[in-house]
């Protein structure tokens, strides 16, 4: 099924934009602006500022395994906006181009506006549009690729490990595994490049250039987070290309909720301590949950309610994305 906007949308009224405080280096925000929500996602709602220009706003809610859970993180939607407003700026000190334009604090952004068209409608001729891929940099042996190598499905030379390797949890990779998926699809589905290609109406040239910018932006996250004792595991990254289809990293990356982070000196003890929403994940996991949901998933039945927080670990999870905030920009919080 097709899937329109940056994540799970549906359209929805308008709203009165308050004007909230500024913060210390800020850009100021002084106009209040009636302007019409367009997307309603699992963390953000998107606003249409004008027919060039976008507005993110973050909310406090969380979603894993494609549900939103029915409780509130308190920070979380500041932490995202201006951990992703940070890493936008340091990419385009690399020379890669963004959406970005500017930070609204506390929580909302303002990007440039592309198309969000189906890719049946893409040609190579296409410019100002979503490209409708994910592209996942993986450096580490962990969540779903650890699954699937346990189960025999990922072998270790495919990993760059030489074919009797036994391959560990926590392993770093030799190489940086590189996998794309779908992006406008009910769940995310891998694809070839091939099939990668013929989705985005992109060339080999285009499609080299995503890939490399992806694995650029995380040598420079990677360089940045280790001054801070954290290891980027892996992480996710989404394009577009402007209206001279040149390309540009768009919507959010590098935050707690995209991106998976160890502690460094935990790491070198062999302990693995989630710094991310994997944190959230592995809850639902111990609970039983996840094995409930995959398993009507897999038998196409009703799928179960994901169930709330309770109050000590949406505490826990607050307190973390504060804190990566702080580890992953080196800024403090207040």
């Amino acid at each position: 099924m097709w899937r329109s906007g940056f994540e799970s949308y549906q359209p929805v009224g308008q709203r009165l934009a308050a004007t909230p405080k500024p913060l210390k280096g800020a850009i100021a925000y002084n106009a209040t602006v009636s302007m019409k929500m367009i997307r309603q996602g699992k963390v953000k709602d998107v606003y249409e500022v004008d027919a060039h220009t976008l507005e993110f706003v973050f909310s406090d809610k969380i979603s894993v395994f494609d549900k939103i859970i029915p409780s509130l993180i308190p920070h979380k939607g500041e932490t995202l906006c201006r951990t992703s407003a940070f890493w936008f700026q340091v990419v385009r000190s690399c020379g890669i181009k963004t959406h970005f334009r500017e930070l609204i604090p506390p929580n909302m952004m303002r990007v440039h506006k592309v198309q969000v068209l189906e890719p049946a409608k893409l040609t190579r001729k296409s410019n100002n549009f979503l490209v409708p891929l994910e592209v996942i940099c993986r450096y580490y042996v962990a969540g779903s690729l650890w699954d699937r190598v346990r189960s025999g499905e990922i072998k270790p030379s495919k990993l760059g490990f030489k074919s009797n390797k036994e391959v560990k949890y926590g392993d770093e990779l030799p190489e940086p595994f590189v996998e794309v998926t779908t992006k406008l699809e009910e769940f995310d589905r891998l694809l070839t490049k091939t099939e990668a290609m013929k989705m985005a109406a992109i060339s080999t040239d285009e499609y080299k250039m995503i890939i490399n910018s992806a694995l650029q932006i995380d040598e420079r996250i990677a360089d940045e987070v280790g001054k801070r004792d954290l290891i980027h595991v892996d992480g996710k990254k989404e394009f577009a290309f402007d209206e001279n289809r040149e390309l540009m990293v768009v919507d959010t990356f590098g935050t707690a909720d995209e991106d998976r982070w160890w502690d460094e000196t935990d790491y070198s003890k062999g302990e693995f301590v989630e710094l991310s929403k994997e944190l959230v994940r592995q809850y639902y996991r111990e609970k039983g949950y996840y094995s409930k949901l995959t398993e009507s998933r897999k038998q196409g039945k009703p799928e179960p309610k994901i169930p709330a927080l309770p109050a000590a670990r949406i505490k826990e999870v607050s307190d973390l994305y504060v804190d990566m905030f702080e580890r992953i920009t080196g800024e403090s919080y207040r």
